[in-house]
């Protein structure tokens, strides 16, 4: 921007006609001179607002430049029971799951199932796989894990996995959350993961889906200034009047058809997961559905639901991402060579490997379920307990 003089208006116009130059120049320099005060108070206010103003106006008028969140396909999956029994076929769930970037798992029996599961997706991708797990959540007689599992190439784990803090026990599993940074613009999201109880009835899910808007402004107070989004096995199709509350605050991506799979061919039974996001969100949501699994794969869903999954995963491709809807051949499923072995896993460390939280001065051995959970800028490695705590790091409480 510049700031135009007009100085000839006081010079004489016989004077402007001779082109008397020196007059004019003397007259500008004294105008100058006279405001000089101004002129640096002006400067000093362009030399603040310049680089601003230059975002606001490519704001309004470049939208369709601008990079307004991750470049990544996030997924959503209950798998039903992974890691219990040995019926999983890993190949199937790895040529799924590889469809997405970032995948969060409900329904997790125990850690070495999404081990086996990262295995299997390092093998069907040929590159590195990371993940992280909640400790046990539920009753005294059934408790199941939530996970985040992601590719390394594409996400990082930022900070903040915490499973809610239910004061008023309004959860039988509490949710489960974390924020991630996309490698592609380091831009953030925070994603929490929630499988509601389906008891005996709906009347047994509708408080839970109702407490879900206390639990989305908690995440408000967890995550300031970060993207949300709340996915899971909710149990309830979004359009049921208990989800009154929640919709105050975000909306659901997926609308219409199906996400449990029928016993009868090529059939979808109820619309249960979902991907909820903010109402004024951030985030460039460019699409959102239901993978339809049993066709990419080839199986009947017979088969599907019994080696891989009764529920088929959702996903939103953010950015500029695109969803891979092609299909894939697999092998038989044989039950002896369906769960590759942990003891080859990346995430399975000897148990004298530590790991401490440099923040909390905490240490987890391998064995620990927060083990996973410390982010790369946090993490400081030791050979053994003892080395942690002459440095002054103490043991985690959930440590068995």
């Amino acid at each position: 921007m510049s700031v135009q003089l007009k100085t000839t208006d006081k010079i004489d116009p016989d004077l402007r006609q001779q082109g008397y130059q020196p007059l004019r120049l003397a007259l500008l320099l004294t105008f100058i001179f006279r405001n000089l005060t101004i002129y640096m108070i002006i400067l000093r206010t362009l030399r603040r607002y310049s680089t601003a103003a230059i975002f606001a106006v490519c704001g309004v008028l470049l939208p369709a430049l601008s990079v307004f969140a991750s470049d990544i396909v996030v997924g959503s999956w209950n798998i039903q029971r992974l890691g219990h029994g040995d019926h999983k076929s890993f190949a199937a769930l790895a040529t799924i799951a590889s469809k997405v970037d970032l995948l969060a798992v409900q329904e997790v029996m125990t850690e070495a199932g999404i081990v086996s599961l990262e295995q299997a997706l390092e093998k069907q991708t040929g590159e590195p796989w990371r993940h992280l797990v909640s400790h046990a959540v539920g009753s005294k007689s059934y408790k199941e894990m939530y996970a985040f599992i992601w590719r390394e190439s594409k996400v990082s784990y930022q900070d903040g996995a915490v499973v809610y803090l239910d004061k008023r026990d309004r959860f039988i599993r509490e949710p489960f959350s974390a924020k991630f940074k996309s490698k592609k613009d380091n831009s953030e999201l925070a994603i929490g993961t929630v499988h509601i109880l389906y008891g005996k009835n709906v009347q047994d899910r509708t408080p839970e889906i109702q407490a879900l808007a206390e639990y989305w402004l908690w995440m408000k107070e967890v995550y300031p200034n970060t993207p949300l989004v709340l996915v899971g096995d909710f149990n309830l199709d979004q359009s049921h009047k208990a989800w009154a509350p929640l919709k105050q605050f975000a909306q659901p991506l997926i609308t219409k058809g199906a996400t449990t799979l029928s016993e009868k061919p090529g059939k979808y039974a109820n619309l249960y997961d979902n991907i909820w996001i903010e109402r004024d969100t951030d985030l460039h949501v460019k699409a959102a559905g239901i993978i339809d699994f049993p066709r990419l794969i080839g199986w009947d869903h017979s088969k599907s639901r019994k080696h891989v999954s009764d529920h088929a995963p959702i996903y939103m491709a953010l950015g500029n991402s695109q969803f891979d809807n092609a299909t894939a051949s697999l092998a038989p499923f044989s039950a002896n060579t369906s769960t590759p072995q942990p003891v080859a896993s990346r995430q399975v460390q000897p148990s004298s490997h530590i790991r401490g939280n440099r923040n909390s001065q905490i240490f987890h051995r391998s064995d620990c379920p927060s083990y996973n959970s410390i982010s790369e800028k946090n993490t400081v490695n030791f050979n053994n307990a003892q080395a942690a705590i002459k440095a002054g790091y103490r043991i985690a409480k959930n440590c068995p």
